[in-house]
């Protein structure tokens, strides 16, 4: 175990200056990422027959990740390294942890116990096991499970009674000694990193009802995305985070994948790929999603980042040529599932025109999984309230 990078990782955590407080005075329960509002409107959709729901939550069932038979594969070590390479539990540790989420959707629409009883299986396992995370990829890896386990438990936890307060306890226990410390201090590297960092320690705090924990993630989160997302009101280069050590227009360009021209939406990892953008993305519209159903919504403050962010990808996703001063004339696409729950808040919610953005979503119904964080959002958010 690595005792000695944990221990300093907590007293980093506790030397560092307070932000000022954003946590709720109460917490909402299920809270994260999906609230009471959202379950019921999921369940009665599906159970209506409706479109895309219906679909969405066929499409979910069909996946081993639904299987009633598929058994946890906890490690007490989980260690990745760059690309998962050495991949010592790790793909078992986030497919587990999208399992239990899974789960705890599945036991909302159909209310069979045996689903809830699955989710509670994977999140006992792995509470009963794991004590660490190693190599070079911990920090994310951590963060890509730690995104999930909270979604799992938040639906568990309030909506079904036979999960144990030992477990709850275990549970709560491993997401605040094994997951926090690994994401809460954020991290120098790409902003998907950060912003997925972010994602979980939000979820855990509003798990575990620690202020202090949704206090640092909200200031963290604030700085990166507006570092991730530019726009062009920003300047003539891209803001950057606070400490970044990015200090010079060469430096930035460099960070910017060698990016020269900036516009509204461009994305520091739009000229690497567009699967890691959409990392990025999606744990925007995760985080301000959580932050909403908690009574702080801070969709307005990144609105206009977010919206032209979804439309410059979704154009370009569908197959527009980019022109020769975007990444040399050249993209790599892949977005991925990730724009039902940003396309959901700021097209059907906040009334933003989001052409390209509604093409692909409705184009590409229902999203599945990418099976690192992101699962089922047309099921869960096609339409939510």
């Amino acid at each position: 175990m690595r005792t000695i990078p944990l221990v300093a990782a907590l007293l980093l955590w506790l030397l560092v200056p307070l932000p000022a407080q954003s946590a709720p005075a109460q917490f909402t329960h299920p809270g994260v990422l999906l609230g009471r509002a959202q379950l019921d409107v999921m369940r009665a959709q599906v159970r209506a027959g409706a479109q895309p729901w219906k679909s969405a939550f066929d499409q979910m069932m069909a996946h081993n990740l639904a299987s009633l038979s598929r058994t946890p594969k906890p490690r007490a070590v989980v260690e990745c390294g760059s690309y998962s390479n050495p991949n010592n539990g790790c793909t078992d540790e986030r497919q587990d942890a999208l399992a239990a989420y899974t789960m705890a959707l599945a036991w909302y629409v159909t209310e069979d116990s045996r689903y809830a009883g699955k989710a509670i299986q994977y999140m006992d396992a792995w509470s009963a096991t794991i004590r660490d995370h190693t190599n070079s990829n911990a920090p994310l890896q951590s963060a890509w499970s730690a995104s999930s386990w909270p979604r799992a438990a938040e639906i568990i936890r309030y909506t079904y009674p036979g999960w144990s307060q030992a477990g709850i306890d275990r549970f709560s226990t491993m997401l605040r000694t094994v997951y926090l410390p690994e994401v809460i201090n954020g991290s120098n590297s790409n902003g998907n990193w950060e912003l997925s960092m972010m994602e979980a320690a939000l979820g855990i705090a509003v798990f575990l009802e620690d202020r202090s924990a949704y206090d640092r993630a909200v200031a963290r989160w604030r700085n990166r995305v507006p570092a991730f997302i530019y726009l062009e009101s920003d300047g003539e280069l891209p803001r950057t985070v606070p400490g970044s050590g990015l200090d010079t227009r060469s430096e930035i360009v460099g960070y910017w994948h060698g990016q020269t021209t900036f516009v509204n939406g461009l994305a520091q990892e739009t000229c690497r790929d567009f699967v890691h953008t959409g990392y990025g993305l999606s744990a925007v519209s995760h985080f301000a999603e959580t932050t909403r159903l908690q009574g702080q919504d801070l969709y307005p403050e990144i609105a206009d980042r977010l919206r032209h962010a979804l439309g410059l990808h979704s154009k370009y996703e569908l197959g527009t040529a980019p022109p020769s001063w975007l990444c040399g004339g050249s993209v790599k696409r892949g977005l991925g599932p990730i724009t039902e729950v940003g396309f959901n808040a700021l097209r059907n919610r906040m009334g933003h025109a989001m052409s390209n953005t509604q093409t692909l979503t409705e184009q590409r119904r229902p999203a599945g999984t990418n099976v690192l964080f992101v699962a089922w959002e047309t099921l869960t958010h096609g339409g939510a309230p």
